[in-house]
């Protein structure tokens, strides 16, 4: 069965997630884990994580993922902003623990006229940071568009990153679909080419999730902008392959396209799931 949800608002509490996750024949979801743009996260109800668990399991919800902040910059030059991504990336994993083993996504960051290796190094050493043997939590490096100076705009610069990490087996990659076409990945004309390429660069094991996103922007515009679903320059065919590829079917899969309310990602689900069949 395919696994494909959407990002949903976490002001209700997880269980509120599962049954608006349900509702729109999801079985998963994304959520931040605070405000997106940083500050002070919401203290867990035991109560609420037990009915959840409960919950998921009625409806098949067996993994779901966190998103950090987009404030969080660990490439950062400023010390303070460093300061902010260790003590977020640390709370955000210790509270992930109340649900075992799922997944925590984040930005790698901008290097800000650093350089790459630059911002690279000190990603690798947040997470040398942050990680501990024991946590159960698999974080996950998201591939990027490569606007500004942003780092993840080439499978090579998330290698790079990986092979600093100590604890490397706790680190993996989210794919968007939108950032890897306007970082010039042609995933509509090559989908096999690039799967190729970020297999011998990265490593097909590393990939645990798909943000699925068409996108306003041409091939390699490196801009940004996510579209819904077939009304981009991806297109519905390329994006349902996406899912039905042998390398990716079995992943989970997020969308993060532009929807007033829940029936247009309801109306997404239920058409990739049609294809997908």
């Amino acid at each position: 069965m395919l696994t494909i949800g959407c990002h949903l608002s976490s002001s209700k509490g997880y269980e509120a997630m599962a049954a608006a996750a349900a509702s729109i024949g999801a079985n998963t979801f994304q959520f931040f884990t605070r405000n997106p743009r940083g500050g002070k996260a919401k203290a867990l109800d035991p109560a609420d994580v037990a009915a959840f668990g409960r919950r998921a399991a009625e409806e098949g919800i067996d993994v779901i993922l966190a998103h950090a902040p987009y404030t969080l910059n660990p490439a950062a030059a400023d010390e303070r902003v460093q300061d902010f991504a260790r003590a977020t990336f640390a709370d955000d994993l210790a509270r992930m623990e109340a649900t075992p083993g799922q997944l925590y996504n984040f930005h790698p960051g901008s290097h800000v006229k650093q350089g790459a290796d630059a911002g690279i190094a000190k990603i690798a050493a947040v997470l040398n940071e942050v990680l501990a043997p024991g946590q159960t939590t698999t974080v996950l490096l998201e591939t990027m568009a490569g606007k500004g100076t942003e780092v993840g705009r080439s499978f090579q610069e998330l290698a790079a990153i990986i092979d600093q990490v100590e604890l490397a087996e706790r680190v993996g990659v989210c794919l968007d679909t939108c950032h890897v076409w306007d970082a010039g990945y042609d995933i509509a004309g090559d989908l096999d080419g690039v799967l190729g390429e970020f297999d011998r660069v990265v490593g097909l094991d590393r990939l645990r999730a798909v943000h699925l996103n068409d996108s306003m922007n041409p091939l390699g515009a490196r801009k940004d902008r996510h579209a819904a679903i077939g009304e981009g320059c991806i297109g519905f065919d390329a994006l349902s392959a996406v899912t039905r590829h042998e390398a990716l079917r079995d992943l989970p899969f997020f969308l993060e396209t532009p929807h007033d309310d829940l029936s247009g990602y309801a109306d997404e689900i239920a058409r990739l799931r049609e294809a997908w069949a």
